[in-house]
């Protein structure tokens, strides 16, 4: 199967809601790598390494959300496969 990357933008409530863990915790579960990160204008920002249907069900996933989230959109992009975030999937603390 063919590796790829993509990066998706889940705006709404998404902050403060333990957006990043739920992410975190579905691309793992799925054998994906890559990471989460809160952005500065409110919006989380997912970047994932896997096959087709790996981040296909990550989108699925996004889409729903945890709970306390409300996931207003979820927009998506192709993305070139970084080596440095091969090696799992991580949450980034920082902007």
């Amino acid at each position: 199967m063919e590796t790829l990357a993509k990066r998706f933008h889940v705006s709404g409530m998404v902050q403060g809601v333990g957006f990043r863990f739920f992410a975190a915790r579905a691309a793992e579960r799925l054998g994906l790598a890559g990471y989460v990160a809160n952005l500065p204008d409110g919006r989380v920002e997912v970047y994932a390494i896997g096959n087709a249907a790996q981040i296909e069900a990550l989108r699925t996933e996004l889409q729903r959300g945890p709970r306390m989230a409300r996931v207003e959109r979820v927009t998506e992009q192709d993305a070139e496969i970084l080596a440095r975030n091969t090696g799992g999937f991580s949450i980034e603390r920082d902007y």
